[in-house]
């Protein structure tokens, strides 16, 4: 039977081969003995074991469909996730001084969707297994914050109201000061007798907020989150980073890019996550696509204490990039697209007098992509801080400071 030394792993934790051999909780250094399918090892067994491989602290591990990489020691896989982003900036004749991973706690994820749906006599709530659309309820995570955890009771409630057995939910639970913030979405209609149902259990379980389908049922206690000095409720279902720690290691990374700045323009802006801690050193201008999302900063903007003056524009910055004429009252940029990156917004930050770049990804590719147009347009790559608010997972978050 042919054996396979692992020589590096895939950007979804896989381990892989000579040839592109791809083998699920493998180690680089590591040999493995198995037959191939379809570039996969089946049913293979592991010779050796990589000084890096480590117990899993998970029961789940294996089964759960999420996290790839528990069997990998921390060190590891900080450096991994590092050289992750190292070689995309490589992919385009780039490189940058990287400082050291932040990499957030275990039981620090506040925020987790789940699948749920009812059985002939129970309720399944959890993760789907591994390659599977099949639920498995979900007991212990090591990566959820306890409160998440202390919400399934509730979950569990809520799909035995709303799911069936045919199909199922989604319930997103985010961890707040004042409570459980919980969002079903593709569940069953509702009518009179269900809506008044819900608002019983939210207030049973202790819900700070319910929403069902996308209409509020609860607003009990406002599950508000700290930015900097203000107070945000951000709308049913918003982004939000999924760590306090990835958020604070991510707002100092930007309020240490664009220092010294007085006016700074925040594209793709959400909430308010960066928007609200800049306004501490520098005025303002939020720029987002999502009307709701610039209503709960700008609240908070304005009930907060000693911020200086934050301005807001609804905006598609996809279709309606910034244009130098919409950049020559500012200097610098804090930018934090989705993973698809802000190529076209790039072009017009080259095309402007603007000089100081603060920029977030949660895509290496996409961002090495960006780099390298700034770059070609002037700008020098400054250093760059790997985030990993996604822990035992390929996931990697960045942040980055250009000028020129």
């Amino acid at each position: 039977m042919p054996e396979y030394t692992i020589t590096r792993i895939g950007l979804k934790g896989d381990g892989i081969a000579e040839g592109d051999i791809f083998v699920p909780f493998a180690l680089p250094g590591e040999t493995y003995r198995g037959e191939t399918i379809n570039n996969q090892l089946a049913s293979a067994e592991r010779l050796n074991d990589s000084p890096e491989r480590t117990t899993p602290p998970c029961p789940h591990f294996g089964t759960c469909g999420g996290c790839a990489l528990q069997h990998a020691s921390d060190a590891f896989l900080a450096e991994w996730k590092a050289d992750t982003i190292s070689r995309a900036l490589k992919a385009q004749g780039l490189e940058a001084e990287l400082k050291t991973t932040s990499t957030s706690p275990p039981a620090s994820r506040r925020r987790a969707t789940f699948s749920a749906r009812r059985t002939r006599k129970t309720t399944q709530v959890g993760f789907h297994r591994r390659g599977s659309d099949e639920i498995f309820s979900l007991e212990e995570c090591p990566l959820l914050r306890p409160e998440i955890l202390a919400a399934l009771p509730a979950c569990h409630a809520l799909a035995g109201l709303g799911a069936s057995r045919k199909g199922e939910i989604k319930i997103s639970a985010t961890h707040s000061a004042a409570g459980p913030d919980i969002d079903v979405r593709e569940a069953k209609a509702l009518d009179g007798p269900l809506r008044a149902r819900l608002a019983a259990l939210a207030g049973e379980h202790g819900l700070a907020r319910l929403g069902w389908n996308g209409e509020l049922i609860a607003d009990r206690t406002h599950p508000v989150h700290i930015m900097g000095k203000a107070q945000i409720l951000p709308p049913m279902g918003a982004f939000l980073q999924a760590t306090e720690h990835g958020q604070m290691a991510l707002v100092a990374a930007m309020c240490e890019a664009v220092r010294g700045a007085k006016r700074v323009v925040d594209l793709f802006a959400g909430c308010g996550t960066f928007s609200l801690p800049l306004a501490e050193q520098a005025e303002v201008h939020a720029v987002e696509g999502q009307a709701d999302m610039l209503q709960a900063l700008d609240t908070g903007w304005r009930r907060a204490q000693g911020l200086k003056a934050v301005t807001t524009e609804v905006r598609d910055l996809f279709s309606r990039p910034l244009v130098p004429l919409d950049l020559r009252r500012f200097d610098a940029v804090v930018i934090d697209p989705p993973r698809a990156g802000a190529k076209a917004q790039m072009e017009q930050i080259v095309a402007s007098d603007i000089a100081l770049v603060g920029a977030v990804s949660c895509n290496p590719v996409s961002f090495a992509r960006d780099a390298k147009i700034l770059v070609d347009g002037g700008f020098t790559l400054d250093w760059l801080q790997p985030v990993d608010q996604f822990r035992w997972s390929g996931h990697v978050e960045l942040a980055a400071r250009f000028s020129r």
